[in-house]
């Protein structure tokens, strides 16, 4: 049982260094699971303008929406019900990965970045808005145990064991995303060496801090942090 309290001042804050770093905008959502059966997700306004101490709500993993709540949190839902290891879930736009959304291309793992969603990221190619049961049990299906799964012309969405891996794996899927255009304009997304899965497993780590110090550059200077 994560303690209320504690749990919406991270999401606060994690909603704010999600605006902050470009992955969202006017758009976009994240969560930190409570329980087995519920999770606080963020206010339903632009991430960056969270205020310090601001109520987030309160989810149930099964059954309907509480009122007030965006219809893409169903997919947090149903990842967290897929998914029992999963504490964290962010749905967000950065404009690489928005722009590969909508290419409809899925970008590979070619850095150190990109090795955490080895063997490569999931596809959902539908373009419609994800606000029904049905789509958000697709989205999450086709993520399936992957780090991230991106939406054609609609973004993407990672999940970590928390919500701070969840945000330090946005920001890895949009520097992985980036790598990947990057390969287009150069016309080397054929021939360019990627990640082969056991080396790229190898590499994915959660040593040395890793996750601690993105969130950490992530979150400097936020008002609900003390130093």
């Amino acid at each position: 049982m994560t303690n209320e309290t504690e749990a919406a001042r991270q999401v606060r804050v994690a909603a704010r260094a999600l605006g902050n770093h470009n992955l969202v905008h006017a758009y976009g959502h994240c969560s930190l699971r409570l329980d087995a059966d519920s999770f606080l997700v963020c206010p339903a306004r632009p991430m960056a303008l969270v205020e310090v101490g601001e109520a987030c709500t309160k989810v149930p993993v099964h059954g309907p929406l509480p009122d007030g709540v965006l219809g893409e949190v169903r997919i947090h839902q149903h990842i967290y019900r897929n998914r029992p290891e999963a504490g964290g879930v962010v749905r967000f736009m950065g404009q690489n990965v928005m722009a590969l959304a909508a290419l409809a291309h899925a970008p590979k793992p070619r850095h150190g970045f990109g090795t955490y969603f080895a063997p490569g990221v999931p596809l959902w190619n539908d373009i419609q808005l994800i606000r029904d049961d049905e789509k958000a049990k697709g989205v999450a299906e086709t993520m399936g145990p992957n780090a991230g799964v991106l939406m054609r012309g609609n973004g993407a969405v990672t999940a970590g064991e928390s919500l701070i891996e969840a945000v330090v794996l946005a920001w890895y899927l949009e520097d992985c995303c980036r790598v990947e255009l990057e390969a287009l304009k150069a016309g080397l997304a054929d021939t360019a060496p990627t990640v082969p899965l056991e080396a790229a497993r190898a590499r994915a780590t959660k040593a040395g801090m890793i996750f601690e110090r993105m969130w950490d550059h992530m979150t400097s200077g936020d008002p609900e942090l003390s130093r």
